[in-house]
């Protein structure tokens, strides 16, 4: 299958995407998306946009989706590491409400691809720059997200201590009051 170990979370769509490595003395080369291998491993992706954040370590962004224009992301960490989280936000969908989390690192260089559909956070473990491809652009107006902490969904972060949350995030609202928002995925 090309250059790639794809590897199921359990939660239909979501998957971790582990590159073939090749090091030497000199180091390292490994591809991190290749469109025919991904398409080949039943991933037809249609990127159309890129976004590269910092984060200092604490940082927790998110749980953020958009409602008419749900995007695809293919998430990686290229410096420090991060704890990335996706809750199935598909009403239909078996897994509806699930969470699924993951380390990724850049020195474990695992990807998740996370599907149109669901909620997309990540805690910063360390300082930390994450890069990750979009299916869909970025629409202000039709951002929502639910609150991090929200009992319902009930993510295990990992220990963080002091987290730090913009004041956008931290008026999200929990999963019901969110609920005709997300109903918007059927």
């Amino acid at each position: 299958m090309g250059q790639f170990k794809i590897t199921e979370t359990g939660i239909d769509g979501l998957v971790i995407i582990e590159p073939e490595i090749h090091t030497d003395q000199r180091g390292y080369f490994m591809e991190t998306y290749n469109a025919r291998d991904l398409k080949d491993a039943g991933l037809p992706l249609n990127f159309v946009q890129d976004n590269h954040s910092r984060s200092i370590k604490g940082v927790l962004r998110g749980l953020h989706f958009q409602k008419q224009h749900p995007q695809g992301k293919l998430v990686r960490v290229v410096a420090g590491s991060i704890y990335d989280v996706a809750v199935d936000l598909r009403p239909t969908s078996p897994s509806f409400k699930r969470w699924f989390g993951v380390v990724l690192s850049s020195s474990n260089r695992k990807q998740l691809y996370i599907p149109r559909g669901f909620a997309h956070g990540f805690l910063a473990l360390s300082e930390a720059e994450v890069i990750y491809k979009c299916t869909d652009y970025y629409d202000p107006e039709d951002e929502d997200g639910i609150i991090w902490n929200d009992p319902e969904i009930g993510i295990k972060w990992p220990d963080h201590g002091q987290i730090i949350i913009s004041v956008k995030d931290t008026r999200l609202g929990n999963f019901e009051e969110e609920r005709c928002a997300i109903d918007c995925f059927n």
